[in-house]
């Protein structure tokens, strides 16, 4: 086989049929638990503002700094954009809170609740796990502060990764970092308590105590570990009422019958975040094949210029999670099977083939048939190739005698059949229940006669 000239870009990845199975039956475990909990579907554009990620995750963060993919477009289409400069959507929640703004949702009934489900980018490091395009399922809820609806969202997400069968892989990890006030002071006793130590901390550490010091106590780094040990404790500097929303997030937890473990050092990469942050880690390995996470972001909307509005939400990585998938042996279902192969021979035959075909896939029985002008032989070891259940072989005297012959694949048998009623027949050899059928029609509502 020749070397390949074009590949797909380093950090990407082709997703295959294979994979689009999985991809197929998270995407309807999401939509099935949003819509049970009153969840509407948003999907705000690809490409934004490049200020909306720098004002809502943080100048100083890593996606910023790091991993923006900026977008330049080559010339301004409408006036106040010769300036502007666009990036590619590391993640959903600036770009949905801007939507909140714009739109006006605040109008609408609160909280806004909306889940948005596509690809991401990210210019990180490429490494195994991790790419530059990736797929996230999103879940926000927008409008309102009470510790019930963390609790909610938290009980849509175990619903999610129970449905796919991997929630017994994963631990939740949750914490409380207080409000914005709470965590300034914290940050500055950090970086009282790190002068004259700066030396003992590895560079990427040093520069994060510069800009982000929260960052250090999820650092990896061993150095840096042994000395937070000794740091002040951000629980020091929690407010009375932020301790309580906790306490009771946590009461609700375990009223919900959701298992939780606190975690202190857990305070998540973006800057919106406030009070509530969780994950879901892997149970052997922790954060390194972490599922997703989220929090609350109450200062986010005031940021990107709405008035001062609460939400909460979760971000999940599809990619992440068909990895868990498949190491937990978790087969995806799908209707990607081929029922019935149409073999034929000669012209009138072929001609026959192409209304029958189209007859039994409007059915819902999925068939192949009616390629090229092999051999019925060669057509059979096709048919075998894509794993037919029957097959259905129509040659010129056949044609000639109105029958069809039946051939049941994983028999070798087949016989010779009138080729009236022969769409009934396969039928009553699937099921109907195994019928791949759909209707529009109670998507519609309203007079359907104009």
């Amino acid at each position: 086989m020749a070397e390949p000239q074009y590949r797909t870009p380093k950090g990407t990845h082709d997703v295959l049929p294979e994979e689009q199975r999985y991809m197929t039956y998270i995407k309807k475990a999401v939509r099935h638990r949003a819509r049970q909990a009153g969840y509407k579907r948003i999907d705000p554009p690809m490409f934004e503002d490049r200020r909306i990620f720098e004002r809502g995750i943080g100048e100083h963060t890593d996606i910023v700094e790091k991993e923006l993919f900026n977008v330049s477009g080559k010339s301004a289409d409408t006036e106040g954009e010769k300036n502007a400069s666009f990036a590619l959507r590391p993640e959903f929640t600036a770009g949905i809170c801007r939507a909140y703004v714009e739109h006006g949702m605040q109008q609408l009934p609160q909280p806004v609740q909306v889940f948005a489900i596509g690809p991401c980018f990210r210019h990180d490091r490429p490494q195994k796990g991790r790419y530059r395009q990736f797929h996230q399922f999103d879940l926000e809820v927008i409008g309102l502060k009470d510790p019930s609806l963390d609790a909610q969202l938290i009980h849509v997400i175990t619903n999610i990764f129970a449905d796919l069968r991997i929630l017994d892989r994963l631990t939740l990890q949750i914490n409380n970092i207080g409000t914005a006030e709470n965590r300034k002071a914290y940050v500055d006793a950090l970086r009282d308590f790190f002068i004259g130590k700066e030396r003992q901390l590895p560079e990427l550490d040093r520069s994060r105590l510069k800009t982000n010091p929260l960052r250090l106590l999820d650092s990896k780094e061993e150095d840096t570990q042994i000395l937070i040990k000794n740091a002040p404790k951000l629980t020091q500097f929690l407010d009375e009422e932020s301790k309580q929303f906790h306490a009771t997030l946590l009461d609700y937890l375990t009223t919900l019958g959701i298992a939780y473990v606190e975690n202190p050092g857990l305070v998540r990469g973006l800057d919106y975040y406030t009070q509530t942050v969780f994950e879901f880690w892997d149970q052997s390995t922790g954060a390194q094949n972490a599922v997703g996470g989220g929090g609350r972001f109450d200062g986010l909307i005031e940021l990107l210029g709405g008035k001062p509005t609460p939400g909460v939400g979760f971000a999940g990585g599809i990619e992440r999670i068909i990895w868990h998938m498949k190491e937990a042996g978790v087969q995806a279902p799908h209707k990607d099977q081929v029922d019935i192969f149409v073999a034929q021979l000669g012209p009138e035959a072929k001609k026959t083939c192409l209304k029958l075909i189209a007859d039994l896939r409007e059915k819902g029985i999925h068939t192949v048939g009616a390629l090229g002008e092999a051999s019925l032989k060669s057509q059979m070891r096709l048919a075998d190739k894509f794993e037919a259940k029957f097959a259905l072989l129509l040659g010129k005297m056949e044609v000639k005698r109105e029958t069809i012959i039946l051939r049941d694949m994983a028999k070798g048998q087949q016989k010779e059949i009138p080729f009236e009623g022969i769409i009934e027949k396969v039928v009553e050899l699937l099921g109907e229940k195994n019928l791949d059928t759909y209707t529009l029609r109670d998507q519609f509502t309203g007079p359907t006669d104009d």
